[in-house]
């Protein structure tokens, strides 16, 4: 996800799938980073990378990057807490920023990822140690076992399943989890906060647009799993938020329905610096939908998941259109297809893959999924991008 937002570019095009593949020299020129670069931008990146072990510090004006996961505390507790020291990082590049030079900061938040190696999971900072006290966090419907048990065996022995035992394996368990989890919400909310105050104590504000968002949703006991990877909503769904003052009081607060993807990040950055994005990308600038009125868009969309992890994480791959959703698990044992009518079924209760009243969706969007697959495979790199008809 991260090589998509930083390309622009479905996974199939860029091929990474791992956490060891990184960029190669003329994929990194294509991101949206070194692009702005290229462009006179002063460019900085702050945070987890997440694209392949060898980091990529010249390629940036400022970089305070990290491979792999990070850890939330230094060495040897207590000590500040990572989302603090990334928002003193990201406070510092603002108050150095050249007045000569436009800039683009990207700060990449480990928060709410958990620390894997610790029985503790998610370490927030101990100043938030209170909040959500005394608070009931409410089970999601489809925590019922029910909901596990009509997945494939190899999802019910998965990675995401063991990680759903440690975080969420009982009533007790799911409430501490799941507070510790919004607790590191808050934090980078706070962090947040402190940024857009220097930029209007700065005067940088009315002239610096702001873009919101994550790298995977995650489940929090939904389908009795924790983590991603799979196509269920809760996995797939990220928050976006663009702030763009340029555009006037008339846009603030506006919320569209549209279906805009991880690819759509690296158009967009370059729309609003004024350039046109390289025909390698698959994503579309969001500035049509940010200026308002009715806009054609995208009907429907291309989903896959690669990475198997030793064969603890099932591959998935599927479309998803505005009602429907179509998710196929190609390395069971054993053909397994989910379908949804999201429209009637948002939470995903009931599987329509083998009902007689479903078979023509079904089809179609099998279909579907295969053409992608095969646009995706054998579209010209040179050639702007569209969609499949």
């Amino acid at each position: 996800s991260r090589a998509s937002i930083f390309t622009g570019q479905h996974a199939r095009r860029h091929g990474i799938h791992d956490f060891a593949r990184p960029f190669t020299p003329a994929q990194m020129a294509g991101t949206y980073p070194s692009l702005l670069r290229q462009s006179g931008y002063w460019t900085g990146f702050i945070g987890k990378y997440g694209v392949g072990n060898r980091m990529p510090e010249s390629e940036f004006d400022v970089w305070h990057g990290f491979p792999g996961q990070g850890k939330y505390f230094p060495d040897g507790e207590p000590g500040p807490h990572l989302t603090a020291r990334m928002g003193e990082q990201a406070l510092n590049f603002i108050g150095r920023a050249p007045a000569s030079q436009p800039w683009c900061l990207s700060v990449s938040f480990k928060a709410p990822h958990v620390q894997d190696e610790d029985p503790r999971q998610f370490l927030a900072s101990p100043e938030t140690a209170r909040i959500y006290d005394g608070m009931r966090i409410p089970a999601p419907e489809t925590a019922d076992p029910s909901f596990i048990a009509a997945l494939p065996p190899e999802v019910q022995r998965s990675e995401g399943r063991r990680r759903w035992a440690v975080r969420f394996g009982t009533p007790a368990l799911y409430q501490e989890s799941v507070k510790r989890y919004y607790r590191l919400i808050t934090e980078v909310d706070s962090v947040v906060g402190q940024l857009r105050a220097e930029l209007k104590r700065s005067g940088q504000e009315p002239n610096t647009v702001i873009v919101f968002t994550g790298d995977n949703g995650f489940y929090l006991g939904e389908h009795g799993l924790a983590g991603k990877w799979l196509m269920h909503e809760e996995s797939i769904r990220t928050p976006l938020i663009v702030y763009d003052p340029r555009l006037g009081s008339a846009a603030q607060g506006r919320r569209r329905k549209e279906m805009t993807l991880n690819i759509d990040l690296a158009p967009t950055m370059l729309e609003a610096a004024g350039l046109k994005p390289p025909p390698s990308m698959n994503g579309r600038s969001l500035y049509s939908l940010l200026r308002g009125g009715s806009v054609a868009w995208r009907s429907e969309w291309y989903y896959e998941h690669r990475f198997t992890a030793n064969g603890w994480i099932p591959q998935t791959e599927g479309v998803r259109t505005a009602r429907w959703k179509y998710t196929l698990y190609p390395d069971t044992a054993s053909r397994f297809e989910e379908l949804f009518d999201l429209t009637a079924d948002p939470r995903e209760k009931r599987n329509l893959a083998g009902s007689p009243e479903a078979r023509d969706q079904l089809e179609r969007l099998r279909e579907r999924t295969q053409r992608w697959r095969v646009h995706l495979d054998t579209w010209p790199a040179d050639q702007a991008w569209t969609d499949p008809d």
